[in-house]
C-alpha cells in the first residue's frame, strides 16, 4: 500500500481478545495500528503478532486517565499526522457473579470509568484530531455487547455502560455529521477470549441454570469491524450484532 493512503488506526485493549484480532486483521490489510492498553508486554506481543512488516506502534495507556489518552492521541499524531479509526475496545466486565446489592461502589465505579468514561474520552480526543485533520473526518467504532440490549444475571455496572455506549454511538453519529466523522457499534455475543473462558464451562442464566454457551472465533468479529472499517465516509453501518449463532438471545435460547 502506498504510504501516502495508508490508514490509520488507533485500537484500545489491543493486549488480548477481541482489541488484538482487531488490531492483527487491520494490520494484515494495511493500515498503520496504534495499539494501546494499560500494559506494555501485551501490546509488544500483539505487535510481534503482526510481523516484521507490519506498522504497529504500542503505547501504554489506561482510558479512564485523561492524561493517558491525551498522550495516547498525540503519540499518534506525531507519527502518523491524521487519524482514520478509532476502535472503542477497551472495557472490563467488572465483579463478575456478584449480587446488585453487594456491589461495592468502588466496583461499580471501575466499570463506568473503563466502559463508559474511558470510551467518551477517547472518542472525544480521536474527534478532535478527526474535525482538524486535512482532509477532514474519519470513523469511530464503538465496541458494545449483546448486553448493550439484554441483560445477564448479576452484571448491572457492565450491562448499564453497554447500554450507555448506544447513546454514546448515537451522539457522536449526529455531532460527527458536519465534520465527516462516522460513528458506527458492534454488539458482540460469546466470541472466545478470555473474558468469556466461562461461556465453555458454565455461566449463569435467567433461569437460575447454569449452562454452557457456545463461542465464536474473535476473528470472525475482526472481519466485521474492518468491514466496517473501510467503507468510505459516505457509507456507515451504525450497529450491527455479531454472535454465536446459538447462544441464548434470541427467544428462549
Amino acid at each position: 500500500m502506498d504510504e501516502s493512503t495508508k490508514k490509520i488506526a488507533v485500537v484500545t485493549g489491543a493486549g488480548s481478545g477481541i482489541g488484538r484480532s482487531v488490531a492483527l486483521t487491520l494490520a494484515a490489510a494495511g493500515w498503520s495500528v496504534a495499539v494501546a492498553g494499560r500494559r506494555t508486554e501485551p501490546l509488544e506481543q500483539t505487535a510481534a503478532a503482526a510481523g516484521d512488516g507490519a506498522d504497529v506502534l504500542c503505547v501504554r495507556a489506561d482510558v479512564s486517565d485523561p492524561d493517558d489518552v491525551t498522550a495516547l492521541f498525540e503519540s499518534v499524531r506525531a507519527r502518523y499526522g491524521r487519524l482514520d479509526l478509532l476502535f472503542n475496545n477497551a472495557g472490563t466486565f467488572g465483579p463478575g457473579g456478584v449480587a446488585l446489592e453487594d456491589i461495592t461502589y468502588e466496583a461499580w465505579r471501575s466499570v463506568v470509568d473503563v466502559n463508559l468514561t474511558g470510551a467518551f474520552l477517547c472518542a472525544q480526543a480521536a474527534f478532535r484530531q478527526m474535525r482538524r485533520q486535512d482532509p477532514q473526518g474519519g470513523r469511530i467504532i464503538n465496541n458494545g455487547s449483546i448486553s448493550a440490549h439484554v441483560p445477564r444475571p448479576n452484571s448491572i455496572a457492565y450491562t448499564a455502560t453497554k447500554h450507555a455506549m448506544t447513546g454514546l454511538t448515537k451522539s457522536l453519529s449526529l455531532d460527527g455529521r458536519p465534520y465527516r466523522i462516522a460513528c458506527g457499534q458492534i454488539d458482540i455475543g460469546n466470541a472466545a477470549t478470555e473474558m468469556t473462558e466461562r461461556m465453555q464451562t458454565g455461566i449463569l442464566q435467567a433461569n437460575g441454570q447454569l449452562a454452557v454457551e457456545p463461542v465464536m472465533d474473535a476473528a470472525d468479529v475482526a472481519r466485521t469491524v474492518l468491514h466496517m472499517a473501510e467503507l468510505p465516509l459516505e457509507a456507515n453501518v451504525q450497529f450491527a450484532t455479531v454472535m454465536a449463532t446459538s447462544m441464548p438471545y434470541i427467544g428462549r435460547g
